[in-house]
Formats: structure tokens, sequence, C-alpha cells
């Protein structure tokens, strides 16, 4: 049964009456107990949230008191302005715990003054008890209301955030750069706050599943429809995001490119040298270390493969001597060269390297001599063969396979430990 409907209607003239006679008295009290017993409802220069706050409590009671009146009173207007509160608490940010203590304090001061007026009109119990539980049922019609409103603006303001960040994270990855202005301005609708440095992830969501969410770090911007997703993670070093790792645990076991840590305004350059970093990693150059590469670990190979179709031109002229040598024996020396040059010319080094014997690495470079001549003692060809035959060891070297006779010498052979 309607509790408002059980109030006997031979009351129900008196008892409403004496409450519209005090209802400005209870709501400026219901006000001062939520203002007193809330500090974050305490904000008397602030005219347009008091006006809304009074409106919400004067509203609330005076439904109350017209539903005792007339059972069965819709009671839409008082509810949407409670849903407008809801929303207003979340867009302040404040949690709903906030604003569910203030309709308790509410609903306290509210039942103290029922009280006083039973007292006054002599009710029985029945009616008392009447008036209590449609007063319970009042105040959970209201919370739910306010909750309603609440959850919906988290949800319109969090779809809307993401999609702020998401445009944020695509200006600050754009080359050229937007203005200063623009990316303050984005930033500050975005609510994020703007890093002296950065640092750009990318790992590999091809196989995302859509439960499959990551937990990310406050103020890391993220954008996983891209391929490779991508991640900003603001000021890394200086927040320990490294050492503790938390973004490339968030990733589990997808393959991540981190890449170097660099003033805000070149995060378009982390983002460049970690993409390349990780299609690396896919063709096996660079190896993958519990599922992360780090860019700075690796800045030499990264720089040998920025052009690699320069790069296969210039193995392609450098090992030329190579060209006629047949594939086992081609490796091997290219490998011994390989190491004699590191190695600054170590017979000895050569020989712990490639685990040969000393015999074996002079047997070879003998053969090297023949093939190179005057190039092996050239600073400018010694550099030019090293960075050839540093591409050529990588697994997935430029131009691998094999090359028709029209396409020119062979590409740089891949190396690999061998007799002699």
């Amino acid at each position: 049964m309607d509790p408002f409907a059980a109030v006997p209607r031979a009351l129900a003239a008196e008892i409403t009456g004496h409450m519209r006679n005090t209802l400005q008295e209870v709501s400026e009290e219901v006000e001062r107990e939520v203002r007193d017993g809330v500090p974050e409802y305490s904000r008397p220069s602030d005219d347009t949230y008091m006006r809304t706050l009074r409106s919400g409590v004067v509203g609330a009671l005076a439904l109350f008191i017209d539903r005792i009146a007339e059972p069965g009173r819709d009671w839409g207007r008082v509810a949407h302005t409670y849903e407008e509160i809801g929303r207003g608490e979340a867009v302040e940010g404040r949690s709903l715990d906030t604003l569910q203590t203030a309709l308790r304090l509410g609903g306290r001061v509210a039942w103290r003054r029922m009280g006083m007026l039973a007292d006054e009109l002599h009710l029985e119990p029945n009616v008392v008890a009447a008036l209590g539980e449609a007063a319970i049922l009042h105040m959970h019609e209201i919370a739910e209301a306010a909750s309603a409103g609440y959850s919906e603006e988290r949800l319109r303001n969090d779809g809307e955030l993401t999609r702020r960040r998401k445009r944020l994270l695509d200006l600050l990855l754009t080359d050229p750069l937007a203005s200063p202005e623009a990316t303050r301005e984005l930033a500050h609708a975005a609510r994020w706050s703007i890093p002296r440095r950065v640092a750009v992830l990318v790992f590999d969501d091809s196989a995302q599943d859509d439960d499959d969410r990551l937990l990310l770090p406050a103020g890391v911007l993220a954008d996983t429809d891209t391929r490779p997703a991508r991640l900003l993670v603001p000021d890394p070093d200086r927040s320990g995001a490294w050492s503790g790792r938390p973004p490339v645990l968030a990733l589990r076991d997808k393959p991540t490119a981190i890449g170097p840590t660099v003033p805000l305004a070149e995060a378009p350059d982390s983002l460049r040298w970690a993409t390349r970093a990780l299609d690396l990693v896919r063709r096996r150059v660079l190896p993958l270390e519990k599922g992360v590469v780090r860019c700075s670990d690796h800045l030499p190979t990264l720089l040998l493969y920025a052009d690699e179709p320069l790069l296969l031109r210039l193995s392609r002229r450098m090992l030329v001597p190579l060209g006629d040598v047949q594939t086992p024996q081609r490796e091997r020396l290219a490998e011994t060269l390989l190491a004699w040059l590191q190695s600054g010319n170590s017979v000895a080094d050569v020989a712990t390297r490639l685990h040969i014997h000393p015999q074996t690495v002079r047997y070879r470079m003998r053969q090297l001599e023949k093939l190179f001549g005057d190039r092996l003692r050239d600073p400018q060809s010694r550099f030019e063969l090293e960075l050839a035959l540093r591409a050529g060891a990588a697994p997935g070297q430029p131009g691998g396979g094999a090359v028709n006779a029209s396409a020119g010498p062979p590409p740089p052979p891949r190396l690999r430990s061998a007799g002699p």
C-alpha cells in the first residue's frame, strides 16, 4: 500500500497545513544542517550553487507535503531537480557519498521536525508510523534520482573526457606540432597537466579482446584504436614509471616498444622511434626482453635502419667482393670480418668471440685480404664495411633472400658462427 495514502484523510489536511506554515523555517534548518555537517557544501559565496541547493531542499519538502495531501501525485519536477543536483556533483568531481551524506542529514532534520509536529497534534502511533514510512520512501526516491543524474553525468563526462584526451594525444603526436596555446587549451579541457618531458609507448594490440581493458596510471594518454596502439607517459623518469614499469605491466603479453624520453614538443620523434623499434622487433632485428624493447638501448641499430633503401645500397656496394664466394664460406668470412673490425684487428679477440682457433682467423683474414685489399686499412672503408656487415648480422637484414643477377651484388649475408 502507498504509505502516503495510509495517512488518514481526516488528518491529512491538518498535518499538511502545519507543514506548509513551517516549510520555510524547516528548509532553512535543513540547509544549515547540511552546510555545517558537510564541508563540501559550505559555499556561501557561490550564489548559483546555493540557489540550487535551496531549491532542492524546498522542492523536496514541498513535494512531500503535496504527496500526503494528494497521494499518487506526480513528483517528476522534483525528481528532475535532484537529477540535476546529482549531475552537478559529478561535474564538481565529488563522490556520490558526499551527496548521500547530505541527504541523510536533511532527512534527519525533517524527521525531527515531524516528531515535534506529531507531539503538537497528538497524532496516534499508526499515523506517525505511516508518516515515517512515507518519509523513508520519499528520501529513498530522491536519493535514487540524484544517483541516476550523477551516474548519467559520469558516464557522459567519462566518454567526453576520453574523446578529448584522444584528440589531445593526436595533437601532441602530430608533426608539425600545434601552437602552445592550442595545446594548453585542449589539455585544460581534457583535465591533463602538461608535463615537461614524455615518452611514447607503442604496442601490438591486434588481438585485443573487448574485455581486455588497460588499467593505466593516471595521466597516461592512450589510443588503442590505432595500429600500433599508442600511449604517452608524462615525466616517466621523474615519476619512476620505468622503475615500477606500471604501463608495461598493464600491457601484459603485448609486445611493446618504448620511445626515448623527450621534451613534450618532441613527442612525435619518440613515437617515430618507438614505431620503428616495434617493427624491427617483429622482423627479429631487435631482441624483445620480457616483452619490451627500449629505444634508448638500441640507438645505433635504429640509426642504422633509419633509411633501409640507402642501407641496402651501401651494403651491396661494400660487399661486392663477397659476391663470388659460395654461401657457407661467404657467411663465415663476413662474420670474421665484422668481428675483426670490431675488435681492433686483434686475432686473439676474434678467435675468442667466434669460438674458433686463432689459426682459423688468420686463414680467413688472408682470404679477406685478397678480396678487399687496401680497403681493410682505409678508415672510411672500414667504417662503411662495419655498417654493411652489422646490417647483415641481423635476422631481418634489409634485402634478405635471393637477388637475381640483374639486381647487382648479393645483399649482406646473415651471419652465424661456423667452422673455417
